[in-house]
Formats: structure tokens, sequence, C-alpha cells
């Protein structure tokens, strides 16, 4: 997003920022909203942030009020969904704690779900193409799950379904040979892996705790849906939103062998995210289980014990887990580290930085982020973009292997590195024998040349 502020920024870092970003559309419209309304960056995501819980949040109590009898069952629901967990395995969490277009995208697809109940499908069609816009992937899960509900349930649309699947295959053959899936069809070598890491994007890896988590969702699914079928309260929609979900499984395993044979779109897909819909679809079944499921049950007690569970659960979190951070905060709350990138942002624009190879998560934000500078490596997050390139991927792998044979705050590895990168600035938090040049607190900031 900056870079679109400001095409100036990052001249050494642009390539990898781009394997990513040019997936997507979010960052050119984020960055059209600071030129318009002249916020910062902080506060649009701020604002974004709440519009994704918000709309989250309204989605699953549309979908709630369809299948529940009971209001309190709704409001079980929603406190149900603030226990936030991450999908195991998979880098995506049910809930994050600031604003990730992935989570945007994922409230719009809900909304989709609770469209398709209602019927209006030209809707919830709309619904997903500005969920595809923001994060692609997570409105690929949501239109093959919705896509196969209608299948089932609307007979008279399955030639038209089943033309545009056709469509989207040549669509996806046009894009392989000459567009953005280029070049993804090849099989991930040793170098390219390497520079991945271990970043659970190989499910035949996992624990078997990992496989009972994941595939728990599956069996509350159909038990749920079985139970809600022989009662005879299963609503139009409903049937056909459990057999697409079950489609959803269905990909998953076909797509196991092409992902352990490494091929490049299988793993940058990331499919095991369909597991984080499952989850969801899972909690609203359970939630009417619990709530619902025989007269004996009482919505209200099961919703004011959902909901002191939660309580109980985020005062833990935020005054004994981490009592050393604040509830809520819009900028960076690291002093030092605060001061240190607002000196890096008044350097040179072409300048390099070297910093701790994991910064971003020592301080809570990186140099690019926070100091809008080129760094040598961001390793959690750069590790993470690897997988979309295969040349981005071998310079990260020759960054890591530099910092193996080079210790990065000492003057002769800082110096070392230095002139292998043409890098300009180190910021460490010792005191080293280099130029100071500036200091925040704990924080030393030395030239390097």
């Amino acid at each position: 997003m900056v870079r679109h502020l400001d095409p100036a920024a990052y001249p050494r870092d642009g390539t990898l920022i781009d394997s990513q970003a040019r997936l997507t559309i979010v960052d050119e419209a984020v960055a059209g909203l600071v030129r318009v309304t002249g916020a910062s960056l902080q506060h649009l995501f701020l604002t974004l942030y709440v519009i994704s819980l918000l709309l989250l949040a309204a989605a699953a109590a549309r979908i709630g009020s369809h299948l529940y009898r009971n209001a309190w069952t709704v409001a079980a629901l929603l406190a149900a969904l603030t226990l936030r967990h991450a999908i195991a395995k998979t880098g995506a969490n049910t809930l994050e704690g600031y604003f990730h277009p992935r989570q945007l995208a994922f409230a719009l697809g809900l909304w989709a779900v609770a469209m398709f109940l209602e019927r209006r499908d030209r809707t919830w069609i709309v619904l997903l193409a500005l969920a595809g816009a923001i994060h692609p992937t997570t409105m690929v899960w949501f239109l093959i799950w919705l896509g196969a509900a209608t299948f089932f349930g609307k007979p008279r649309w399955r030639i038209a379904i089943g033309a545009a699947a056709v469509a989207a295959l040549v669509f996806a053959g046009v894009l392989a040979l000459r567009g953005a899936l280029a070049g993804r069809f090849v099989r991930m070598d040793a170098e390219w892996l390497a520079a991945i890491g271990e970043k659970d994007l190989f499910p035949l890896a996992w624990p078997p705790d990992v496989w009972v988590t994941n595939l728990a969702a599956i069996p509350v699914i159909l038990f749920c849906w079985r139970m809600r079928s022989r009662k005879g309260i299963t609503i139009p929609g409903e049937t056909p939103l459990v057999l697409g979900a079950m489609t959803l499984v269905l990909l998953f395993v076909a797509w196991l062998p092409f992902n352990a044979a490494h091929v490049a779109l299988a793993v940058q897909m990331q499919t095991a995210r369909i597991f984080w819909l499952l989850d969801v679809f899972g909690t609203i079944y359970l939630v009417w289980w619990l709530a619902e499921a025989t007269p004996s049950r009482r919505p209200a007690a099961v919703a004011a014990l959902v909901l002191a569970l939660s309580l109980g659960r985020g005062v833990y979190a935020c005054f004994i887990e981490f009592h050393d951070r604040k509830v809520f905060a819009v900028d960076i709350q690291n002093d030092d580290w605060r001061d240190a990138m607002a000196f890096a942002s008044s350097t040179e624009p072409g300048s390099g930085w070297l910093a701790d190879p994991i910064h971003a998560a020592k301080y809570g934000s990186s140099v690019r982020a926070a100091g809008r500078r080129d760094v040598l490596i961001e390793e959690l997050k750069d590790r993470a973009i690897a997988m979309y390139d295969r040349n981005v991927a071998l310079r990260i792998a020759d960054r890591l292997r530099a910092l193996a044979a080079l210790q990065w705050n000492t003057p002769d590895g800082a110096r070392a590195l230095a002139r292998r990168y043409a890098l300009d600035y180190l910021v460490a938090d010792r005191e080293i024998d280099l130029p100071l040049v500036h200091r925040s607190g704990s924080l030393y900031i030395y030239r390097l040349h």
C-alpha cells in the first residue's frame, strides 16, 4: 500500500513485495482510500478492522436467524465466534487482532451464505466477487461451497454451473499460459522448499492431533444435519449447504496428491484453509445442538455460559497471559522501536537496513512497515512470501545462508553483510563498535559505511 502511495518506496524490496501483492487489488484500493480521505494507514486499518468484525457478526446473526428458533441461540453463536483459535497448521485464525484482508473477505463470504439461504442468488454472487477482489483464495473456497450447494439444490442451474465451470477452467488455462498463473504448475525444487522452511503447507506431514482437530467439524456437521433432518426442521437451502461443505472436503482430498508432489500452485492455494469454513459451519451447528436439539435445552443458559467462557478467556488473555500489552492500540506500542523507525523514515529513501531477522515479531512491526525502508530480511514474512515466486525464494535463501555464516550484530559481521548487500544502517539492541547515528532508548542505529 505504501508503494502505491509512493512509487519510489522500496527500490530494493519491490520485487519481493510484488510477488504477493500482484495477486490482489486490495492494496491499490486501500491506497486509493488514503488519497481520498487523507487518513493515515493506521486509522484506516482500524476502520476496516471494525467493519470486518461488524460484518462477520451480522452475517453470523443472519445465518443463525434462519437456522435457530430462539434469539438466545443467535446470541450464543456470536459469543462462540469470539472464542478465537487457530485453524491448525494453516496460518489462519478464526479472528485476527488486527485488520487482515482475509478476515474481511471471509465476512463477505459468510454474508453470501446468508444470502444463499434467502435465495438471493444475484446478491451472493456479487458479494463473492467483492470478496475475490479483497482476498482471492478465500473467495474461491466460498465459491466452491456455494456453487456446489447451488448445483445440488437447484437442478435447473446445473447446465449453467457446468458451463461456468468449463469457462473457469479455460480462463485458468489462459492465466497459466500468459497471466498471473504462468509458471505456477511447476514442481518446487529443493532450493525453493528450503527457502519456505517449516510453514505447515504440507498436510501429509501433519501430526495426528492436527488431523483430528481439523476434521472434527465434519462429523459435527453431519450429525447435527442428520438430527435436524429426522426432526423435520431443516430449512430450504440447508441440505445443499451441507453437501457443498462435503464437496470442499472432497476437493481437499483430491488436492493432496498435487500438494504432496510440491506442485507450486497446489502449495500456493493453501487449500487446507477450507477447514476455516468447515470450522465456522460446524460451530453454527454445534451451538444449535447445545441450545435447541431437545425441548429441555435452555438457549438463554447456553448463551450465558458461552459468554462467560468468552469473557473469562478474554480477561485471562488481557491481564495474565499478555499482561504487558495494551488491550487496544492504533500505533506501535514499543516506544523505542517507534522512535527508531521514525528516524528510519527520515533517512534517504533508497537506504538499505540490517536488523534482527525476526525483528517484526520482537517489536511488533517490521522495518518495511514502520520505517518504510528496505531491510535485508524480515524472516517470518519473507519466508511466507517465498512460496509465491522461485526467484524471490532463492534471494531469501541466499540471505539466510549469509546470516548463518555472519553474525549480523557484530562489527565484522555487519560490515561484511553491508558490503555484500549494499546496506547503509544497522539497528540493534546493544552497543556495537560502529559509528552511532541515533539512539532510541535501548535501541542503537549505526552507519555501516
